[in-house]
């Protein structure tokens, strides 16, 4: 027959506590595209009085291997990070690095001028600004009271 210890609700939280750290750690250590195996670049957007400003991280890449479109406000970054052509007689001991076509699109919070966009590349970060669309004030008519029934189409 099996002897059980008194239990202590105490002791079994601290060591639950532990356990949910160490995961969280490992988490927080190693970027999200390492624990999937999949690319997926970090995006920034700000605004400003004038333009929407998105930021993504893709560094190893090519200009070339990136396409930026646009459609419905919603901006879609298309690419591929090429794997370097792997050499014999190495072996690896940390492989983290992540490899592999991704699509990222973001809707955007206003409408932007399409023949205006413009986007740099420089240190591995794509800037994309997109200048906002100026909308159209609500213009007030003023009713003027006639007298005369001119231009009644009853």
């Amino acid at each position: 027959m099996m002897e059980m210890g008194k239990f202590e609700p105490g002791r079994a939280f601290k060591s639950l506590r532990n356990e949910i750290d160490t995961l969280f750690d490992r988490f927080v250590e190693r970027p999200l595209s390492t624990l999937t195996g999949t690319l997926i670049p970090p995006v920034d957007i700000c605004e400003t009085d004038t333009e929407i400003i998105v930021k993504m991280e893709v560094p190893g890449m090519a200009e070339e291997d990136m396409d930026v479109s646009i459609a419905n406000d919603i901006l879609t970054v298309r690419g591929e990070k090429k794997k370097e052509r792997e050499e014999s007689g190495k072996t690896y001991h940390v492989s983290e690095r992540a490899y592999g076509s991704f699509t990222r699109s973001v809707t955007l919070p206003v409408a932007v001028r399409v023949d205006m966009i413009r986007a740099t590349y420089k240190k591995g970060v794509l800037e994309i600004y997109l200048p906002k669309k100026e909308l159209t004030q609500a213009k007030k008519i003023e009713i003027k009271v006639e007298d005369s029934e001119q231009g009644s189409c009853v």
